[in-house]
């Protein structure tokens, strides 16, 4: 089935719905504008490009709440880059909730993790790359997914029957490498390719101060490694190659005062190299700065990868400071500035600046800004001339 036809099923499915139960209407819509600091390095590149996109929400419940169905669509149209103009699929679940037990089953997003500059152990929904050059953004997972809990903690299993590829900027976008990379030739260590079925588990419990998440994963990689092929013409281009990994992970939170300290994990196999990587460090926030209401937090995190020679392994030695300024004010607007620095290679850094606050009950800006400086060709933040500042405006309705 293809995203078209996903969307107009779950449209379809939810408005079959209205004739038993009440459903709720809402979600967002957005018009965004990026503009780049210089010009393009590559050929056909734009300067500026703006996108709108349209994010609607359908919620009902039955049988006292103890079952509801949650269809959330995503639509961008981008007026430059051809493969960010995409449909997705973010959610159509059914939940299911009983005493000390619950499913859900359908497409979902699940967030495993406690870092703010990475988030390692994080592995169920593949990364929307041409979204946001953060990852913060993701895909729905087809899943099914029975958690349980008690006293003990809560145990989570997940099946997921389906994978799905990341998305790349092609070759007219801008915050790609040298040469582009085609996502849509992607190339997989399994004979099932997307149709491999991967698990997942997870223990999560406070002991004390402490949050304790512990994880497993065996299946499909998430994160790609990337292979050069060439074309007829002897042309170069990158393809995606998805390897059977497995994934042990740990994450850690301790609240202290006004001290967060924060730890993420992991060791994977079955990719070219098997790996150890870890992030951690600590937030800590002083409330009613200067005699005002507003909070200011500093952040500083340490950033540990193995791996040498990977595109997408940005941290192997590296220290991300920041800070977070929350005005507690009605608008809810909060600035969150940062600096990684790679400390191996001085010239090797990035920043990042985000911003946003409501102007009314529906709408609401945002800022995000983006800087890169890489010495060494083969990495992620080798994006030369991709500086940019991307301003959003949103409706929710």
């Amino acid at each position: 089935m293809t995203k078209p036809q996903l969307v107009s099923a779950a449209v379809m499915l939810t408005a079959a719905f209205s004739a038993a139960a009440e459903i709720e209407i809402g979600g967002s819509a957005s018009a965004e504008g990026r503009y780049f600091l210089q010009d393009a390095l590559y050929p056909g590149q734009p300067r500026s490009q703006v996108s709108v996109a349209i994010e609607p929400e359908f919620y009902t419940e039955w049988n006292d709440g103890d079952d509801s169905l949650l269809v959330r669509p995503f639509a961008r149209y981008d007026q430059r880059d051809d493969e960010r103009t995409h449909m997705d699929l973010r959610e159509f679940q059914w939940l299911h909730v009983a005493d000390n037990w619950e499913t859900r089953v359908g497409v979902g997003k699940v967030f495993w993790g406690q870092t703010e500059s990475l988030h390692l152990v994080d592995i169920i929904n593949q990364t929307d790359m041409v979204e946001q050059v953060d990852g913060e953004e993701k895909l729905g997972q087809p899943m099914v997914n029975f958690t349980t809990y008690g006293d003990w903690g809560t145990v989570s299993a997940f099946v997921l029957p389906y994978f799905r590829e990341r998305t790349f900027a092609g070759p007219e976008g801008r915050l790609r490498p040298p040469t582009p990379i085609y996502g849509d030739r992607a190339q997989y260590e399994s004979g099932a390719q997307q149709q491999h079925l991967d698990y997942a588990l997870r223990y999560q419990n406070s002991l004390g101060d402490w949050e304790l998440g512990v994880s497993f994963f065996d299946g499909t990689t998430r994160e790609p490694e990337l292979t050069t092929d060439f074309d007829e013409a002897g042309q170069s281009y990158i393809l995606p190659y998805y390897a059977q990994v497995k994934q042990y992970g740990v994450d850690l939170l301790k609240v202290q005062g006004a001290w967060l300290l924060k730890f993420e994990g992991i060791y994977r196999s079955g990719q070219s190299e098997d790996f150890t990587a870890a992030v951690a460090g600590f937030e800590r926030t002083t409330v009613g700065v200067m005699g005002t209401n507003h909070d200011l937090g500093f952040l500083m995190e340490y950033q540990f990868d193995e791996r040498d020679n990977n595109f997408f392994a940005t941290g192997q030695n590296d220290l991300m400071m920041g800070v977070r300024w929350t005005f507690n004010d009605i608008d809810g607007t909060e600035v969150l500035a940062g600096y990684i620095q790679d400390l191996d290679e001085s010239g090797t850094y990035s920043g990042f600046i985000e911003a946003s606050s409501r102007m009314t009950d529906n709408w609401r800006w945002k800022l995000d800004a983006y800087f890169f400086s890489a010495d060494v060709v083969d990495t992620y933040l080798y994006m030369r001339r991709d500086d940019q500042v991307q301003m959003t405006l949103e409706y929710f309705f």
